[in-house]
């Protein structure tokens, strides 16, 4: 068997993440909440570098509003450095800035017959997610984007859509689909079957504008749901992807792999309101050139530049000589209205080391008395258990414990691994480590 670099592994297997940036909810935004929440704090956060470690005071609000279908969330953080009392540049040192501290305004949510979104996209997804799955335009704290999401299901057609920024012309994705069955065979079961076209593109990755540099993905779905009602779902599906576009590495345009992919997934409903969970285990064929979930969360990491070098994700995707074949799981759930929020997946392919792939993620805010907790880690890479708990430019985490002090102060203590750039502009990443010591002003109405 011929060896699989990691630059094709960084591809491959990375399509379950979710990143958890500092302003970033992850996977877990993808159940959402109806709670009426106010975050604030002040406290200290300490950003290390390769090259720095800077203190600073931290004057973080954070409220999540939600009156119906109407949700707006604002994510404030104000850094002052503790030697010099300036207020951090890079936070404010773009025209986009004052957009930034808007973490969303929505209506809807993911499935309601209309959703829309502003702002933060923490865990976007269209379809099954073969193209994109758990797309994240903040995976990085200074180059967070102000996004949109629109969704309208009509019944017997309906679309999805995705733009990663208002700035300029950047990841633009869409799925459209019909239910041809609907009005013409109203058969039970085969009047939801669904089928669908996906098309996705980045039209600028390298943020030049002059160059014409663009990388698409395009691709076509089944699905047809078995059961479906308010407490019990279950659904097979079929997806076919493939990618194209510009690669830097031979200066030119070109078609790359495409790859198949066939499931079945299972949603428990609201079960007298204490617990909703959903399941998905999926078959993949992969074909050489190809990844899967190319627009994925760690994409704004990967688009232009991989960690100091000038390697572009579409030019990875020629270390991929090999057809492959894999398995991809995932899980996620609450209990007992929202206490505990968790998700968890997992991909690898057959007979290929550090194929493993992990994305976990725990949120529990009140399940015990005077603690509140989260977590969220994304792991690529993995070959033996000891690659789980070692943080490397293969990791993104984040985990937090707090005391509650009271009814609605919180001391927290936050470590995160995660990204910055090397210098403004440069599009090259590297690993930073930040410490957050907070007293949090958390108030559920």
């Amino acid at each position: 068997m011929k060896k699989i670099t990691l630059f094709a592994l960084v591809l491959l297997f990375l399509s379950l993440s979710s990143s958890y940036a500092q302003i970033a909810d992850g996977g877990l935004a993808y159940m959402g909440s109806n709670s009426n929440i106010f975050y604030g704090g002040i406290g200290l956060t300490t950003i290390e570098s390769e090259t720095e470690s800077n203190t600073y005071f931290n004057v973080h609000l954070r409220p999540e509003l939600a009156f119906g279908k109407l949700g707006v969330g604002l994510n404030i953080n104000l850094l002052f450095n503790t030697q010099s009392g300036e207020l951090r540049k890079e936070d404010w040192d773009k025209p986009e800035a004052w957009l930034q501290q808007i973490r969303y305004v929505r209506w809807g949510r993911k499935f309601d017959p209309l959703y829309v979104q502003a702002g933060t996209l923490d865990a976007a997804r269209l379809g099954h997610g073969s193209i994109v799955n758990y797309y994240s335009n903040a995976a990085s704290w200074d180059s967070r984007k102000f996004g949109a999401a629109l969704d309208m299901d009509f019944g017997i057609v309906g679309f999805e859509s995705i733009a990663n920024t208002f700035a300029r012309s950047e990841l633009i994705a869409g799925r459209a689909y019909v239910r041809p069955l609907r009005m013409a065979m109203p058969v039970p079961v085969l009047k939801n079957l669904a089928i669908g076209a996906t098309y996705a593109k980045d039209f600028d990755p390298d943020g030049q504008g002059a160059s014409d540099d663009g990388v698409s993905v395009g691709g076509f779905d089944a699905e047809l749901p078995l059961i479906k009602n308010s407490t019990l779902g279950l659904y097979f599906y079929y997806d076919w992807a493939q990618i194209a576009g510009y690669s830097h590495r031979e200066n030119q345009s070109r078609t790359y792999g495409a790859g198949q992919f066939a499931g079945v997934a299972a949603d428990l409903g609201n079960l007298l309101g204490l617990a909703e969970f959903h399941a998905k285990f999926e078959r993949r064929w992969l074909g050489a050139e190809f990844a899967p979930a190319f627009y994925d969360a760690f994409y704004e990491i990967q688009r232009y530049g991989y960690w100091g070098n000038d390697l572009r994700k579409a030019d990875m995707l020629l270390d991929i000589t090999e057809a492959r074949t894999g398995w991809f799981g995932e899980f996620w759930g609450k209990v007992l209205d929202d206490r505990i929020r968790l998700l968890g997946m997992y991909t690898f392919l057959d007979n290929v080391s550090e194929s493993g792939a992990l994305h976990a993620e725990l949120d529990a805010p009140d399940v015990v008395p005077v603690l509140a907790m989260h977590a969220t880690y994304d792991k690529m890479g993995i070959n033996t258990i000891g690659d789980v708990f070692t943080l490397d430019n293969r990791s993104i985490a984040r985990v937090g414990v707090g005391y509650k002090i009271n009814t609605f102060l919180i001391l927290y203590l936050d470590y995160i691994w995660t990204f910055e750039e090397t210098a403004p502009g440069s599009n090259h990443f590297r690993p930073q480590e930040r410490f957050e010591p907070k007293l949090v002003l958390s108030h559920k109405f």
